[in-house]
């Protein structure tokens, strides 16, 4: 491949963060190429929970509930969006979403969290605490341990794979370019542009997005930057279609809008193990089955295990480059939830626009001691 700078951005991710940003900064106009690794790759995005979610994010750091809220509100007009020029219905549904508790400490401390929130915010946060009567009348087939839930009006949840489908063929309709089936090995930054090696082939551009999740951690220092990610397991089991039951998304059980149920909410620091135990698949088993008894019965199709992105305290980093101008790195483990904010705030920021307040303190310095 030529070394010409034919291309304004390179983004360096296919997973739902990096195509959300390359999707927006083509819509803008701007020429981009976008390097997906591959099915070889740890996907994050692929073993998604498909959350679009707020309730419970940004307890002691007020500036990612607000991110999380405005990503959540501008959801509706994002999938309208990309729906309208693919033909792909991302299944959004933002019914409100709750927090199953089976002991009454639990519930006691999920609305002591949510209170103590809301509080830090000084704006309306929106939340509510329901019994298990209350509950009840809103999702019928909990079972009788469930002692109540908190529930969060702007949450909801989308298909994830239908999201990434859709940014995929959204960003090649808005005239973006995608290789795929490369690794990113090396970046140069010299005469006011960046030179990126992959799989033998170099590309030349003047801004570079490292949106690469865990690999961001190796490329970050390249461009000046810092990404100190880790992989933590999620696991999931996928039931058979059911008739309609649940609604409302929870934390732990979902059905989506295919009628399968998808029941997850493990987390496991492993290294770079993607797979599966039984230990643990056991557990979230039970736990769903004893706040859906129906799901007793239910047949279990597919199970897979999932690394997500997690920085040391959780929260994103989003940082442009010091030394070498035009470099970025922006890394998260709710990239469907903030795919609205990703495709539009942070892309206009990243091409030159203002950054949004929300996102000032979400650089890595924080990590400095």
């Amino acid at each position: 491949m030529s070394a010409a700078r034919d291309i304004d951005t390179l983004v360096v991710g296919g997973g739902v963060v990096g195509l959300s940003i390359a999707y927006g900064m083509a819509g803008a106009g701007e020429r981009v190429r976008l390097l997906d690794e591959g099915d070889d790759a740890l996907r994050a995005a692929r073993g998604n929970f498909g959350l679009v979610w707020v309730q419970g994010k940004g307890l002691g750091y007020p500036d990612y509930a607000r991110w999380s809220m405005a990503s959540a509100r501008a959801w509706p007009a994002f999938a309208q969006e990309l729906t309208a020029l693919t033909g792909i219905d991302l299944e959004l549904s933002q019914p409100g979403g709750l927090m199953i508790c089976l002991t009454e400490a639990e519930l006691a401390e999920r609305a002591a969290n949510l209170q103590a929130l809301r509080d830090s915010l000084g704006e309306p946060y929106p939340f509510e605490v329901l019994d298990a009567g209350q509950l009840r009348a809103l999702s019928p087939h909990i079972g009788p341990e469930v002692v109540g839930a908190t529930y969060g009006a702007l949450d909801g949840h989308a298909s994830p794979l239908r999201l990434l489908r859709a940014l995929v063929q959204g960003f090649q309709l808005r005239g973006g370019e995608l290789v795929s089936g490369v690794r990113c090995e090396r970046i140069e930054h010299r005469g006011g542009a960046f030179h990126v090696w992959s799989s033998g082939a170099e590309h030349v551009a003047g801004r570079l997005v490292l949106a690469a999740g865990l690999g961001n951690r190796a490329l970050a220092p390249m461009v000046g930057l810092s990404a100190p990610v880790e992989p933590n397991r999620g696991q999931i089991l996928v039931t058979e279609r059911m008739q309609p039951f649940l609604q409302h998304p929870s934390g732990h059980v979902r059905q989506t809008g295919e009628g399968v149920v998808q029941i997850g909410d493990s987390k496991e620091d492993v290294g770079l193990d993607d797979g599966t135990t039984l230990e643990q698949l056991a557990r979230i088993a039970q736990r769903a089955r004893r706040m859906f008894p129906l799901l007793a019965d239910a047949n279990i199709v597919r199970a897979w295990g999932a690394l997500r992105v997690m920085t040391p305290d959780g929260y994103p980093i989003y940082q442009a480059s010091r030394t070498c101008p035009g470099a970025f790195v922006a890394t998260c483990h709710s990239g469907v939830t903030l795919a609205a904010m990703h495709a539009g705030p942070l892309a206009q920021w990243m091409r030159g626009g203002q950054q949004p307040r929300e996102i000032h303190t979400f650089k890595s310095e924080r990590f400095d001691v």
